[in-house]
C-alpha cells in the first residue's frame, strides 16, 4: 500500500510536508505543493477523509507530551509546564497534558478525534519512534530535543555540549586540578538522550584543552544508594584541588550532603557545579555554582515556533539551540584562582 512517506521519496520532501500539504495546517510554497500533488497522483495515493478535514478546523487547544515517572525531577518540569501553559492562555489556546506512556496510540487518537491542534513533545530522544508518527500526522509539531531524524519536524534543544563545557571550564579557573563529572546511573539509557550524551563529552573536551584530569563516574543505581556507593571515589576525587559536576539538583543536593559529612566545606575546600534552574542552585543547603539552561526560555522558543506554525508560516523556521549560562555561587567563587600555565 502507498503511503505518505513514499510520497515524500517520490516529491523530495520531507513526509511532514506531504502531511502539511493534505491537512492544509500550514502555508506551502506553490512549487513545493505542486510536487507533492504530481507525486501523489503518480502513485495512486489518496489521503484519508479525517486527514483532509483537518483543514481549517481549530479547537484552540495543544497537546503537551510530558514524560512523568516516579524518578523524573519535578522541580525541572514544573517551569516547562507553566510556562508553556501561559504562553498558551496569552493566545487564548489551552493546553491538554499527554503522558508520554501513550506512545504512538495516544498522539494518532488525539489528532483523528480532532482533539489538538498542534503537539509540544517534551523528552525526545535520538531515536523516538513518535518522530515518524508525528511527522505522517501533519500537524504542527514541535519538538523539544533532538532526534537523529527530525523528519522535518521543528525541535529546540539545550545545547549539551556547551553546557559540559561551562561547568568544567568554571572548575578549572577555580583550581580544581581533577575533576568527576557524576554521569547517568550504570544501565540508564543515557545514549538515547542527546543532551545527555553532548553533556559528558563537553565536559571531557573542555578538560582535555585545560590539561587537567576528568573522569566520567556513574552510580551503580538511581537515587542515594547510587549516590552513596560513589562517595569515597567523590571525595578522593573531588577534594582539594579537585572539583565534581553534577548533572542534576537531585545529585548536586546529594552530593553537598555527601561532602558536608566528610567535613568538607562546599565553598572553600571543593568545587562543585550543577546543572540545573538558578532558583533551584540558590535554594541548596549551600547556594551552587549552576550552569542553566533556562527553562523557561526554552519553553518560551518552543511555544514561540509552534504558533508560527499555527499562523501559516511559509517554511520551517530554524531548528533551534538555546545556549546555556553559568551563574557564579559559593561553591567556585571563594577557590577562583589563576592557574599557572603548564609547560
Amino acid at each position: 500500500m502507498v503511503t505518505s512517506k513514499d510520497v515524500a521519496a517520490l516529491a523530495g520532501v520531507s513526509q511532514s510536508t506531504v502531511s502539511y500539504v493534505m491537512s492544509g495546517s500550514r502555508s506551502i510554497s506553490p512549487e513545493t505543493r505542486a510536487r507533492v500533488e504530481e507525486a501523489m497522483r503518480e502513485l495512486g495515493y489518496h489521503p484519508n477523509a479525517s486527514a483532509r478535514a483537518l483543514a481549517g478546523r481549530r479547537t484552540h487547544v495543544l497537546g503537551l507530551v510530558v514524560h512523568v515517572t516516579a524518578r523524573t525531577e519535578l522541580a525541572g518540569v514544573l517551569p516547562f509546564i507553566e510556562t508553556i501553559t501561559a504562553a498558551a492562555r496569552e493566545r487564548d489556546y489551552d493546553v491538554v497534558l499527554v503522558t508520554a506512556d501513550e506512545g504512538r496510540a495516544g498522539l494518532e487518537r488525539l489528532a483523528r478525534r480532532g482533539i489538538v491542534d498542534a503537539f509540544l513533545v517534551m523528552d525526545v530522544t535520538r531515536r523516538d519512534e513518535r518522530v515518524e508518527t508525528l511527522a505522517a500526522l501533519g500537524l504542527p509539531t514541535v519538538l523539544m530535543g533532538r532526534p537523529d531524524d527530525p523528519r522535518g519536524l521543528h525541535w529546540v534543544d539545550v545545547d549539551g555540549g556547551r553546557a559540559g563545557e561551562l561547568a568544567v571550564e568554571e572548575l578549572v579557573a577555580a583550581g580544581s586540578e581533577t575533576l568527576v563529572v557524576i554521569g547517568e546511573p550504570i544501565g540508564a539509557p543515557s545514549g538515547e538522550h542527546r543532551f545527555i550524551a553532548d553533556f559528558e563529552v563537553g565536559a571531557g573536551r573542555a578538560a582535555e584543552r585545560a590539561d587537567v584530569a576528568a573522569e566520567v563516574v556513574r552510580p551503580p543505581e538511581p537515587g542515594w544508594p547510587g549516590v552513596l556507593a560513589i562517595r569515597d571515589r567523590l571525595v578522593r576525587g573531588g577534594g582539594v584541588r579537585g572539583g565534581i559536576v553534577a548533572r542534576t539538583p537531585r545529585v548536586a543536593e546529594r552530593v553537598l550532603h555527601l561532602l558536608i559529612e566528610a567535613g568538607f566545606d562546599p565553598a572553600r575546600d571543593i568545587g562543585l557545579v550543577a546543572m540545573c534552574e538558578d532558583d533551584v542552585a540558590q535554594r541548596l543547603r549551600v547556594p551552587v555554582t549552576n550552569v542553566s539552561a533556562d527553562s523557561r526560555q526554552h519553553a518560551r522558543r518552543a511555544v514561540d515556533a509552534l504558533f508560527a506554525q499555527l499562523r501559516g508560516g511559509a517554511e520551517p523556521a530554524d531548528p533551534q539551540l538555546v545556549t546555556p549560562t553559568l551563574t557564579r555561587r559559593a561553591t567556585t567563587s571563594a577557590r577562583r584562582v589563576r592557574r599557572p600555565a603548564r609547560g
